[in-house]
């Protein structure tokens, strides 16, 4: 694999999956406030330069904002769905030390994410490829469902395109 760019290894999928933090499910935004060139922001800007794009991969639901120079003291603010808000101080702190704290604040703890994994396995609704782990890969599948049309033929009465036929020929009789 060609790795270009100005930081190849953080944006590869297998880096990408080693993160560890997953959010809690009432965290809907994340937003981080850092300074450019100071020096209380360094961790700050290590932590979006490691940590945010493992974060954003694990965490697709959660929106992540990042403020580039509005506010002098870095900070980090979780906004969770009943409306509250979580602020956590990150002046002088390391990357590290933020990390852990995120992961203690708002994140979910192993035994969460394996029980919620496991109930994602055993839902008997899921379908798709097998890959995933589901039961059936089609809808067709499933008892009373209309069966695949490369299975069965559909009724005319089904097909779009004869159902189109008939309105446009009702239309121009009228």
């Amino acid at each position: 694999m060609l790795m270009k760019g100005r930081y190849p290894v953080t944006r590869t999928l297998q880096y990408l999956r080693e993160g560890d933090v997953v959010l809690k499910t009432m965290v809907k935004v994340m937003t981080v406030n850092y300074q450019n060139r100071s020096e209380a922001s360094a961790g700050a800007r290590n932590y979006i330069t490691f940590k945010v794009p493992q974060i954003q991969y694990k965490n697709p639901r959660v929106q992540i904002v990042m403020f580039r120079n509005i506010t002098p003291s870095p900070f980090l603010c979780f906004y969770l769905d009943n409306g509250e808000q979580i602020m956590l101080d990150v002046e002088g702190k390391t990357f590290m030390e933020i990390h852990e704290r995120v992961q203690a604040l708002v994140g979910r703890s192993q035994e969460d994410i394996q029980a919620s994994e496991t109930k994602q396995e055993m839902n008997t609704a899921n379908f798709g490829p097998r890959v995933h782990n589901c039961l059936r890969r089609c809808i067709c599948e499933v008892p009373g469902q209309v069966p695949c049309p490369s299975l069965v033929e559909l009724p005319k009465a089904t097909r779009g395109k004869y159902s189109g036929k008939i309105h446009r020929e009702a239309e121009d009789a009228v």
